[in-house]
Order: structure tokens, then C-alpha cells, then sequence
């Protein structure tokens, strides 16, 4: 799909896109869900102030996503692989801000050094490297430094034609909130629905110490999907009380 048909494709947002130029293209494919359903009390010490936990019938969830970043560029620049295109996985978490609902990432790593280096300077998002290595929809990675750890094995199955309101409430996210310190910098993106699989999972071994309390070895819930094209906004600046502040990008 081009991108002009993607930005013209925007029925199934819950708000209107953006009349700004976007400033990024990327794709995330072959990308693999794991949710689990955590305690409030062990979340809200990860969720800084000016963001609010949302919750999916009074309860809220924490999700593993792992993909594969690929053509990451900037609006009028081409997408150089080396750099652009690296396994990601992050762990987030849901919250609102405002009239708006999006993700925020606890923990957010990538396998190129320099993409992480690019990232950190263009985003402010804080990305961070870990060794890892797919085949298909397995997984494994390691951050010897902090002591974190994902192995799974899986086998995509079949289509979701129907996808439940949880499915649809933990993958259709068009915001994400990420808090630098002093102010909270929001990013709108626009992709078209995920196209969703069940996935089976053979082996897990999932150890991420700070998060021990909200992520164990077996996941609630989890899915497959191919992937989305995606077009990403500048970032925006706000206050902790939610006043604009600034646009930059």
C-alpha cells in the first residue's frame, strides 16, 4: 500500500488523523504479543505522574511485543538497512493522557548498537542494545548487563477472523507517551488494523528482574501478526500537567 492510501485509510481510528506532515515511515513485521493481566499497585510505581494507567475492565495489562523494525526513515530520506532495519522488543503498558489512549514503554531495546545511538538522538526514546536472534516467530535475546532475558519458541497459527474488544483494546494503539524527567513527549502514528494470528508457544524462558512482578514465564494471552505499515508524527511536548509546550520534527 502506498502512503497516501494509508493516510486516507482512517475509518477504524478512535480520533481524526493528524493534518501535519508525518516525519517517519517504519514497518513492524513479524510480531509477536505476549499479555498478561497485572495488579494496579504493581504497575503504577512504572507509570510516571501525567500519564493515567487505562484499563480493560477495571484491570490493566503489560505486553511483550517483539518485531522486526525494517525501512525506519525519515519523511524525505530512503531507508538505509544497516541502520534501519533491526529486531525490537519492548515491554508497555497502556495509559491515557488527556482525551487520548496509547502506550507507554517500560523497557524498549533493539539488536544494532548505532540503531539504538540514531533512535535515542531522534526520538528521546530510550532505547538500549540487547543481543538477539529470530528464526521465524522464535525469539531469543539477552542483555547480560542487566540481567534480562527472552527465549520462546512458537508456531504461528491460524487467522483471527474475529477479533475479541481485548484483542482489539491491547493492539490498537495510534499514541505513544514516553515521560524524559521533566515533561512527557507524545508521538502520534497511524498503521491500519493489525491482521492477527493465534500463535502457539512451545518454550518460554522469560526473566526481566525488574519487572518480575508483572511478567512471568506464561503469558495470559498472546498473538501473531505479519505486520503494519506505519507513519509517524513529530514529537510533542508536554507538561506533567498536560499543557502543550512545544513540537519539534
Amino acid at each position: 500500500m502506498t502512503i497516501p492510501e494509508l493516510l486516507r485509510t482512517t475509518a477504524h481510528r478512535p480520533w481524526e488523523i493528524s493534518k501535519d506532515d508525518w516525519a517517519y515511515y517504519q514497518e513492524w513485521n513479524n510480531a509477536v504479543f505476549l499479555h498478561w493481566e497485572v495488579d494496579l499497585q504493581d504497575l503504577q510505581q512504572f507509570v510516571p505522574p501525567g500519564l493515567e494507567i487505562d484499563l480493560f475492565e477495571d484491570k490493566p495489562w503489560v505486553s511483550v511485543v517483539a518485531f522486526d523494525m525494517e525501512r525506519l526513515r525519515p519523511r524525505f530520506l530512503p531507508s538505509f538497512p544497516p541502520i534501519s532495519d533491526f529486531h525490537e522488543i519492548n515491554v508497555r503498558t497502556y495509559v491515557k493522557m488527556g482525551t487520548k489512549t496509547g502506550v507507554t514503554f517500560l523497557s524498549i531495546e533493539a539488536a544494532k548498537v548505532i540503531s539504538c545511538k540514531i533512535a535515542n538522538v531522534l526520538s528521546g526514546l530510550p532505547y538500549r542494545y540487547s543481543k538477539m536472534s529470530r528464526d521465524g516467530a522464535s525469539i531469543r535475546s539477552e542483555n547480560v548487563k542487566l540481567g534480562e532475558r527472552l527465549n520462546i519458541t512458537c508456531e504461528v497459527g491460524e487467522s483471527l477472523v474475529e477479533k475479541t474488544d481485548l484483542d482489539k483494546w491491547l493492539t490498537e494503539r495510534y499514541a505513544l507517551f514516553q515521560h524524559n524527567g521533566t515533561s512527557i513527549n507524545q508521538f502520534e502514528i497511524h498503521h491500519l488494523k493489525w491482521p492477527m494470528h493465534q500463535i502457539d508457544i512451545g518454550e518460554i524462558e522469560l526473566d526481566y528482574p525488574r519487572f518480575n512482578r508483572l511478567i512471568q514465564q506464561v503469558p495470559q494471552l498472546s498473538h501473531y501478526s505479519p505486520g503494519v505499515q506505519v507513519v509517524a508524527w513529530g514529537k510533542e511536548k508536554y507538561d506533567p500537567d498536560g499543557k502543550f509546550v512545544s513540537r519539534w520534527g
